[in-house]
């Protein structure tokens, strides 16, 4: 317990007949890289902002560093703390700089801030232009520099790429890199799924308001027993031997496309397939293993 950063028990909210989540017990840890995926109206963004302490639930309890999200004390806890909306809704009028100077008055951080932050998230040449003039990417940017205001030891980012190209999504992921060397917690939701399966520690996957399952990507990998997936470039000549070797192993259905075969075969048949296949030797030219992705494990938990 004393490593949990964020612990809530049993939490939820309803509004009228609808409850948005719904006994939600969760811990995320100091340090980790926390992902939270659903279906759009699955509960996320609910949860996220009764942590900050933006709606009440309506029960159960959340702590941050052991605090309840409430009161005086919670609000020198919310100091340290940076959130990156869904959507960023910003003031036009104003330039990046002088938006930045804003949010640094909030959060009771010195104005030097501002400008080297700006620069951080490749905006420096955009600080005098006014907030109406900037792209939906530079306008996230923007917001991701607000959420990094005071050095915060937990964020929370909400579609943090949003509107980023590709580069603007790496150098995003390499400034969380770098709050996480600093010992900050991460807390972030993205329906890019193929984006944060190599980025997060542990996920929870929500829907209708409860989780659904929670773990690392591999254990419920594991958990949802999804079969693997093999790719295979053959020699000319070979496909029939190989089809009749893997019929015997019972692998899943065999597509051969010219020199390219595809199958898929249950995890523990894993080491028996590559048996079969070196047993053929020179047959197979080139093989490629794929484990399930996040998307797969993620519909699968999701009932499609």
């Amino acid at each position: 317990m004393a490593n949990n950063v964020i612990e809530a028990s049993r939490v939820t909210k309803v509004y009228g007949a609808i409850r948005a989540v719904d006994g939600v017990d969760l811990a995320v840890r100091a340090g980790e890289t926390f992902g939270l995926i659903g279906h759009n109206g699955a509960g996320k963004t609910t949860l996220f902002k009764m942590m900050l302490g933006l709606i009440p639930a309506t029960s159960g309890e959340i702590r941050i560093d052991g605090r309840p999200v409430r009161g005086e004390a919670f609000r020198q806890v919310r100091r340290r703390v940076g959130y990156l909306p869904e959507n960023v809704v910003l003031y036009d009028n104003l330039t990046g700089l002088e938006t930045l100077y804003f949010f640094a008055a909030l959060k009771n951080v010195p104005r030097a801030e501002c400008a080297p932050l700006l620069e951080r998230v490749g905006l420096s040449r955009a600080s005098s232009q006014r907030v109406r003039e900037y792209s939906k990417g530079m306008r996230q940017r923007l917001g991701f520099a607000q959420a990094l205001l005071g050095d915060p030891a937990l964020l929370f980012l909400d579609e943090p790429t949003n509107g980023l190209d590709p580069e603007g999504i790496r150098e995003f992921y390499r400034i969380l890199d770098t709050m996480k060397a600093r010992g900050a917690t991460v807390i972030l939701t993205s329906h890019i799924l193929s984006e944060i399966q190599q980025r997060v520690d542990r996920l929870a996957i929500i829907r209708t308001g409860r989780i659904q399952a929670l773990g690392t990507v591999q254990s419920l990998r594991e958990e949802m027993d999804l079969p693997l997936r093999f790719e295979a470039r053959l020699a000319n000549g070979s496909a029939g031997a190989l089809r009749g070797v893997l019929e015997r192993a019972k692998v899943g259905e065999i597509v051969v496309d010219g020199d390219r075969m595809t199958f898929r075969c249950p995890r523990e048949s894993k080491m028996a397939v590559l048996g079969a296949l070196a047993s053929l030797d020179g047959s197979v030219l080139d093989l490629h293993l794929r484990e399930p992705s996040l998307e797969d494990v993620f519909l699968g938990y999701s009932g499609h």
